[in-house]
């Protein structure tokens, strides 16, 4: 890993930070980057009270969220929503959409509700806003795609924008496929590339944007300290790859073959419209705002990437 200090080494600046979606693989690994950095950060759970020191309740699906405890806080980063990655039933659609839109149609009533404003809300958001989009090459200004989750993405943006309206500086993280050995899909790839067993997905010639955990949560932090990011943020690698590019790129690194195929109507039978969703369409973003804002990828490159992440 590069000896370069991180943005938030040279900026010695420190917040007080609400966190929702704590327990997940990014929130989990942002509140420790963000205490490690020396920030005090605030987790919202969904308990009828806290528990332990620094745990605020709250409970998206009922919307409620007392504007009381979260006064004082420099910063809000909004994480919470269902999980994508399983096959799509009707009632889990519905869990996607609703746990995604109502809770941040939550967070923005409580910070209207604040007496004292935080300087800066980051509300997450996916780079399925694009939809699927071949090999157009995407910044924060391209527009809509057309799917359930491009839907589901201007819905939970549009829940968003009403901070905005308060004089809020306001981050959309439109987070691409984020790299960990220990969750995600790079945690699910591992052990069938380890046994060779890998190899690209249906055709292969989608685009896989993606980042490595560590700079998504450098980025996180970054957008927290620095006043000039604002609106939508592709939190993606300068340098995207194909799918068969990254099965071959992983393949390496793991020094096992990845040569076998898993056709798309394998994947659409197991996973049916979230396969054709996320698995095998393809966005090819830019991080455009990132980079214009003065903010440096330690992992800008999938296999010195794949390498560090794995060595760990």
């Amino acid at each position: 890993m590069s000896a370069t200090p991180t943005n938030s080494q040279k900026n010695p600046s420190r917040r007080v930070v609400v966190v929702s979606g704590a327990t997940g693989l990014i929130g989990s690994a942002l509140v420790t980057h963000l205490r490690q950095q020396g920030h005090t950060v605030r987790r919202l759970v969904r308990r009828q009270r806290g528990e332990r020191p620094g745990e605020i309740p709250w409970d998206p699906e009922r919307g409620t969220l007392d504007a009381r405890a979260i006064e004082g806080c420099d910063a809000i980063v909004h994480l919470a929503g269902a999980p994508i990655s399983q096959r799509w039933t009707a009632s889990h659609k519905h869990a996607i959409r609703e746990s995604r839109v109502r809770g941040t149609a939550t967070m923005a009533r409580a910070v209207a509700e604040m007496e004292s404003k935080p300087r800066v809300v980051l509300s997450g958001s996916a780079m399925g806003f694009y939809g699927d989009r071949g090999d157009e090459l995407l910044d924060e200004n391209s527009s809509a795609g057309s799917g359930f989750l491009a839907s589901v993405v201007r819905d939970w943006e549009a829940a968003a924008a009403p901070i905005a309206t308060l004089g809020v500086r306001l981050v959309l993280l439109r987070t691409g496929l984020v790299l960990s050995p220990d969750g995600g899909a790079l945690a699910k790839l591992l052990p069938p590339f380890k046994l060779g067993a890998g190899g690209p997905m249906g055709g292969g010639k989608q685009w896989m944007s993606w980042i490595s955990l560590a700079d998504h949560v450098r980025a996180m932090e970054y957008a927290i300290v620095t006043d000039g990011v604002h609106g939508p943020v592709n939190l993606a690698s300068p340098a995207p790859v194909t799918n068969e590019t990254f099965a071959h790129v992983l393949g390496r690194v793991l020094s096992r073959p990845a040569i076998i195929p898993l056709p798309a109507f394998a994947l659409e039978l197991m996973f049916g419209e979230m396969a054709r969703e996320t698995i095998l369409a393809g966005q090819r973003l830019t991080p455009r705002a990132l980079t214009t804002a003065g903010f440096r990828f330690e992992h800008p490159d999938l296999e010195p990437a794949l390498r560090d992440l794995l060595a760990h």
